[in-house]
């Protein structure tokens, strides 16, 4: 845990200096206008779209409780909570790999084993990438038929290669969790490629890995409600964070660019290109993304405002509440 916490250090460091840069390249051409239009903007639609970000986290949280279904030896509250925690560390490790280790960790100090706290992060994280592929295929059909976004090859790549990584992960975490067979050749496969590119293979550990998906989603076979509404309410929750670009762009005085589909499927899509970018919070990803899609709608003295306000709602802010959380949840710091 010690490690854990020390590698966060140097990510947080690293993501400062990143957002330092990307700061840059978003302020450099246009800053008199920027700072000029954020002076200006309406404080009751930054709020709204602060409500529907929380509300994205507080109903992922209520997925998770609904998992654990241990209201002896966690609440509905606690639960939420160590959802804004797990922002923090997502927000700060490449391809948010932090978050499900101090989610585990969170609740096993609820008198929960290691092996369940385990299995229902897993469960949860099976959840959230089917939400995310269907999502992502609602999107696709809606810019097929309204034709949102001019024909880019090198967008249409990067949406394609996130749309394949996505899927890919939730056919593997399928193929693992539901055939014992399946999950033992990859287990083999994942320990056999590993040994080419490391001197040093910890097969234990992987093996341990495989065992892990593959138990905890043998829990969920008999309970197929919760399966449906783990993940119902996953895309409830991403449909909360993909709105709130809109009432960003409200609260700029501009409400013709854009519409409610329209900003549904252009965040579906950003958020799609963000999965691979190997940086904490998919920083550069990300804002390339969000000038590219939205940058169809709104207008260019709006977008680099637009982005910046959008940008700390539905990132800085989750780290910034999840890190104050983290250091008052005294379990975890002993």
């Amino acid at each position: 845990m010690k490690a854990f916490i020390k590698n966060i250090k140097k990510n947080t460091i690293f993501l400062l200096i990143i957002t330092i840069l990307v700061l840059y390249f978003v302020l450099k051409d246009d800053f008199q206008n920027i700072v000029n239009t954020l002076n200006n903007i309406d404080l009751k639609y930054v709020i709204i779209a602060v409500f529907f970000y929380m509300l994205s986290v507080v109903i992922k949280g209520y997925v998770n409780y609904t998992i654990i279904n241990q209201p002896k030896k966690i609440s509905k509250k606690e639960a939420i909570k160590h959802n804004f925690i797990t922002q923090f560390f997502n927000g700060i490790t490449p391809f948010s790999t932090g978050g499900q280790p101090m989610e585990v960790y969170m609740i096993k100090e609820h008198g929960i084993s290691i092996s369940q706290a385990t299995n229902f992060t897993i469960q949860s994280f099976i959840f959230y990438q089917i939400a995310l592929v269907i999502c992502g295929f609602i999107s696709v059909i809606f810019n097929y038929c309204f034709k949102m976004f001019p024909k880019n090859p090198l967008l249409r790549q990067f949406v394609l290669l996130g749309f394949l990584i996505n899927i890919a992960v939730v056919v593997v975490l399928i193929l693992i969790s539901y055939s014992k067979k399946i999950n033992f050749l990859l287990k083999k496969m994942t320990i056999n490629i590993s040994k080419k590119f490391k001197k040093e293979t910890n097969e234990k550990e992987i093996s341990k890995k495989f065992d892990e998906f593959y138990e905890g989603f043998k829990e969920l076979k008999d309970k197929k409600e919760i399966i449906v509404q783990g993940i119902l309410l996953n895309i409830v929750s991403l449909l909360c964070l993909y709105i709130t670009p809109l009432f960003v762009v409200y609260s700029m005085g501009d409400f013709n660019s854009i519409n409610v589909i329209e900003t549904l499927t252009a965040s579906a899509y950003v958020y799609v290109i963000g999965a691979f970018v190997p940086i904490p919070g998919a920083s550069g990803g990300i804002e390339f993304g969000f000038t590219q899609f939205f940058g169809n709608f709104i207008e260019t003295s709006v977008l680099p405002a637009a982005l910046l306000v959008w940008r700390f709602i539905t990132y800085f802010l989750g780290i910034i509440l999840g890190a104050i959380l983290f250091n008052t949840e005294k379990k975890v710091e002993e």
